[in-house]
């Protein structure tokens, strides 16, 4: 029987797992990480050794140490849609394949964006701290979004999720993506230098690749609206965060709301995230039941593709998954099922 290895500590496997456990220890012999915490590389070779599928939590890296010093590896399974962490070149290196899971984030995401931008307008979380520690909070003035204009730099699904939200309250959005065509009431596809020096909310949405590292940096921050507020739900890298810090001290910045960073598993930088005028929440966007349980089922349903000798969906590199093939070739489970071409194409995550 197929024998797999969770990574994911006690609290995430509760998160994650509560429907997908079982319906995995029906088609796996499961093993679960043994402790109270996230494993180190040298302990996940340790604890996962005898084991042919690794499902890694986002929170695990794939080190090429753990490819190279795990020889009964044949497929490394992230419940996550990020690979950024995984060394795919070293996993195809040594045969293995990777995959990632389904896009159900997008929903629970795009809401915690707005979540954040409420906070931002109507200063929620400061009053509420304030008057919790049994202060009078300051009247703070906020604002209402109606009226107002919201940037997305990059329309993909957490986008398009927005524009339709943003449409909805009457805020008007202005989209800057050279790949991608929009059209709405409401909906103004516009250039970059355009975008930032209209809008009173700005939010990140590009993909992280080299080119998009610090796509706000000094230059973009003086492009934009005096007071505007900044939005990252997406990636850490896409801001410049010294830059980010310098505009909140001189007040170009009128508020930062972060749910990713470059902290330890994309969570906002501390020292950051403790500044005036910051909302920081710890990667929380896709931490809802309704994600987290789509997540781990996704993982699950590839683990089954495996045991029926079938590839599994959102594969990155089916090509060099020699040990899968050679795992096929030796197992009679699934022998009668459908067989999947030696080179398959396979769509790279977007």
């Amino acid at each position: 029987m197929l024998r797999t290895f969770v990574t994911h500590n006690p609290e995430d496997l509760e998160a994650y797992f509560g429907r997908a456990l079982p319906e995995l220890r029906r088609v796996a012999d499961v093993v679960v990480n043994p402790l109270d915490r996230d494993l180190t590389t040298d302990e996940l070779v340790e604890h996962s050794a005898g084991c042919q599928v690794v499902i890694a939590h986002r929170a695990t890296p794939g080190e090429a140490a753990l490819f190279d010093r795990n020889p009964d590896m044949i497929a490394f399974l992230r419940t996550a849609v990020d690979i950024s962490t995984v060394d795919v070149e070293a996993a195809s290196r040594n045969g293995v394949l990777v995959a990632h899971a389904d896009k159900s984030f997008v929903p629970s995401t795009a809401e915690l964006a707005l979540a954040l931008m409420f906070d931002l307008a109507r200063n929620v979380s400061e009053s509420t701290i304030d008057y919790r520690r049994g202060g009078q909070p300051p009247q703070r003035p906020g604002f209402q979004l109606r009226g107002r204009t919201a940037g997305l730099i990059g329309c993909g699904a957490i986008g398009t999720y927005l524009c339709d939200a943003l449409a909805a309250l009457g805020v008007e959005v202005l989209v800057a993506d050279p790949y991608t065509q929009v059209s709405g009431v409401v909906i103004r596809q516009v250039e970059l230098r355009e975008l930032l020096a209209e809008s009173d909310f700005v939010l990140p949405l590009a993909a992280s690749t080299p080119e998009t590292e610090n796509l706000i940096d000094a230059d973009a921050l003086a492009l934009m609206k005096p007071g505007a507020m900044l939005i990252n739900v997406s990636r850490g890298e896409l801001l410049d965060e010294h830059a980010v810090a310098a505009a909140l001290d001189t007040g170009r910045l009128g508020g930062l709301a972060m749910d990713v960073g470059r902290a330890p598993d994309q969570r906002p930088t501390p020292e950051l995230a403790a500044r005036p005028g910051v909302v920081a929440t710890p990667h929380l966007g896709g931490l809802t039941p309704e994600n987290a349980d789509a997540q781990a089922m996704s993982s699950v349903e590839q683990v089954r593709a495996i045991v029926a000798h079938e590839l599994p969906p959102r594969a990155v590199n089916a090509d060099h998954a020699n040990r899968l093939r050679a795992w096929w070739a030796t197992s009679t489970t699934g022998c009668f099922a459908r067989r999947v071409p030696d080179h398959p194409n396979t769509e790279e995550p977007k």
